[in-house]
């Protein structure tokens, strides 16, 4: 049976991009970019903490890590949930005894269902990502704009008052987007967002209410997607880091500062086998010169402030 000719319309189809977002860019023909105190890189650390509800939807698909057996579904339900228990308080002890300040993001409903761990994160003096609603309420493009709007908005209301913080920094469930979601999130007070993976530095994206900072956020290195889509091993994970690590160090000799992305999520991280895996990655990287760590909403403010 044929497919009907309005199957391949798509009214951005045009030669270059198929979005107005942001115009393109080769990073090393770039402004070169000082980081405080002459740094060359700024290490953005990013830890996702993340509420899987046991009844999520599978329609229009599911965020990665989604729950996959029938329901109930308490295998993986526990294990992710461990993230929220156990494995968030082994990572933030880790970080907080090297004394590195990050960014974690936040399922909107953990601030209602779990008020402690906003308290240890804050504690600990990290910063605050709205990481959407929970991980069944993802964004696509099908959704309606005022939906999308109140997800959008009960996620940063929740976060915002349990913690105190401005919670400007957004990161949507399994990184997905509809056409309408950068407005949206201009709209709510968001100022940089965690989404989109094709830079080693911010860039400015366009929305109808403003400017919006793409921030860094790496994929491939992302300690999920290596153990639970490439099947790589903890050993693996670590020389991956510090390969990129080496690479970007070495780039910014010649060319400027460098954002280094740790992408973590504390249900894999924070498992007791990995967790001595995190803590040789992290020793290395700051074991260089001219390392600044800072929250990912810190170093959005110092690349805005070079102009």
């Amino acid at each position: 049976m044929p497919m009907p000719d309005s199957y391949l319309e798509y009214p951005a189809r045009r030669y270059g991009m198929d979005h107005d977002r942001y115009e393109w860019s080769d990073m090393f023909q770039r402004k070169p970019i000082v980081w405080p105190n002459g740094a060359r890189i700024a290490l953005s650390i990013v830890t996702h903490v993340q509420y899987f509800p046991l009844d999520m939807p599978s329609k229009p698909f599911k965020a990665p890590g989604a729950l996959s057996m029938p329901y109930p579904d308490f295998r993986y339900y526990t294990n992710r949930d461990y993230g929220n228990r156990v494995g968030i308080y082994r990572v933030l002890k880790l970080l907080g005894d090297k004394g590195l300040k990050t960014s974690v993001a936040i399922n909107g409903i953990i601030a209602k269902r779990y008020p402690a761990l906003i308290k240890a994160v804050i504690d600990g003096g990290h910063e605050i990502v709205a990481h959407g609603l929970d991980m069944g309420k993802v964004h696509h493009s099908s959704l309606g704009e005022d939906e999308e709007q109140a997800i959008i908005a009960e996620a940063l209301a929740l976060l915002r008052q349990e913690s105190g913080q401005k919670v400007e920094g957004w990161l949507s469930p399994g990184r997905a987007q509809g056409f309408n979601t950068p407005d949206i999130l201009a709209k709510n007070g968001v100022t940089y967002g965690l989404d989109w993976a094709n830079d080693d530095l911010p860039y400015e994206m366009k929305t109808s209410h403003g400017p919006l900072l793409a921030m860094p956020m790496a994929y491939e290195t992302d300690d999920r997607v290596v153990a639970d889509e490439y099947f790589q091993s903890e050993a693996d994970w670590v020389q991956q880091v510090k390969d990129r690590f080496d690479v970007l160090y070495r780039e910014s000799a010649d060319y400027g500062g460098r954002v280094m992305s740790l992408p973590l999520h504390s249900w894999v991280s924070g498992m007791p086998y990995r967790i001595e895996y995190l803590r040789e990655a992290l020793d290395y990287i700051v074991s260089h010169d001219g390392v600044w760590n800072a929250p990912a909403g810190e170093i959005a403010n110092a690349f805005r402030d070079q102009g």
